[in-house]
């Protein structure tokens, strides 16, 4: 049952079953609204909603069709009057009207409004993100039914909802892959000491897997195709040569329905590039961390969180060029909603709006 909800959870589409009583006493909800997932976390309850941060949208109308599971289902399947957005881009949003709906839809799913009118909401946002963006976030979750909205950085609230203890006068680093961004933070005494943010994550990853196999294989495919790829034989590092996979796609010469073999060698070759960009990066931050903190971290280790963490191998990649201990985190798809769920006991701590 456990490894079937993990293979589930690499898909992003668990939802648990919602009841009524469930929320009946929530009274603050943390939301950790991904790039590619949204992950909605009661206070007391813990997380109730993970799904895909995608909306399906009639451009005859503009009516909204689908969200979320529903929605990401047409990825690529839709007819032309029917248009797949994710409105989240690189972390950031990127279409807000439609973020509103789509967190709209959610809290509703959630029966909050009616009997918890202004629910206090914590949400989080990438290190890298400028005071427009912020606030842009904030007024989203507003909109979308918030009462009192306070704002969190993600490998903060990533770290804790890892198990690491960040109020300690202690060096702990995260580096939280998610969807469309890549945060790497050092953290002692419940704050950021030093941080970086990459737009190359999960999406990324997705991308140049369909840009390998159509450079190299002259076959086209789409994303969805790219991340079952990605999931059922990627690898960072030491890829089994004995691991391959059927894809299928649209023959760029031909025009024509075609399939062919892809090995984990080729999905690491893709992905090679871009995964050095995130080691450098940590490189980076571990230089500019004062040298007390970095004595922590060589005892303490990295800690790997976000959905990125699933990629297979990810850690040794890391721990190779690093030469630091690198671990991944238990649960890291959920592990910023997880923190939510512990920083929403001292919510008032945080910022606010």
């Amino acid at each position: 049952m456990q490894s079937d909800r993990q293979d589930k959870a690499k898909y992003g589409i668990i939802f648990r079953d919602i009841k009524l009583e469930d929320i009946l006493l929530a009274k603050d909800i943390g939301i950790d609204l991904g790039t590619a997932n949204v992950l909605i976390n009661v206070s007391g309850k813990g997380i109730v909603l993970n799904e895909p941060s995608v909306v399906a949208v009639n451009t005859e109308n503009n009516e909204v069709v689908a969200v979320g599971t529903e929605a990401y289902e047409m990825v690529g399947r839709t007819p032309g009057n029917i248009r797949v957005i994710r409105p989240l881009k690189n972390g950031v949003i990127a279409d807000f009207d439609i973020t509103e709906a789509m967190l709209s839809y959610f809290i509703e799913k959630l029966n909050v409004k009616g009997f918890m009118a202004k629910p206090n909401i914590l949400i989080c946002a990438p290190t890298g993100v400028t005071s427009i963006e912020q606030k842009a976030i904030i007024q989203a979750a507003e909109k979308s039914g918030g009462g009192r909205v306070y704002l969190d950085f993600e490998p903060k609230v990533a770290a804790v909802g890892a198990g690491l203890d960040i109020f300690k006068p202690q060096g702990n680093m995260v580096i939280d892959i998610g969807g469309g961004t890549t945060d790497i933070a050092v953290l002692s005494m419940g704050e950021i000491v030093t941080a970086k943010s990459l737009r190359w994550a999960g999406d990324k990853m997705n991308q140049a897997i369909v840009s390998y196999i159509k450079n190299n294989r002259n076959l086209l495919i789409g994303s969805r195709t790219a991340e079952q790829i990605k999931i059922e034989i990627g690898s960072a590092f030491e890829p089994d040569p004995e691991k391959k996979i059927t894809v299928r796609g649209r023959d760029m010469v031909a025009g024509l329905p075609k399939q062919t073999t892809i090995s984990a060698i080729e999905v690491q070759e893709s992905l090679h590039d871009g995964l050095m960009s995130i080691v450098r990066a940590t490189k980076e931050v571990l230089e500019q961390t004062p040298p007390e903190l970095s004595a922590d971290i060589i005892d303490r280790g990295i800690m790997l969180t976000g959905g990125g963490a699933l990629l297979a191998n990810l850690d040794k990649l890391i721990a190779y060029y690093l030469q630091v201990p690198v671990l991944t985190a238990d649960s890291p798809l959920e592990a910023v909603a997880l923190g939510t769920g512990a920083l929403l006991k001292n919510i008032e701590k945080h910022q606010g709006r």
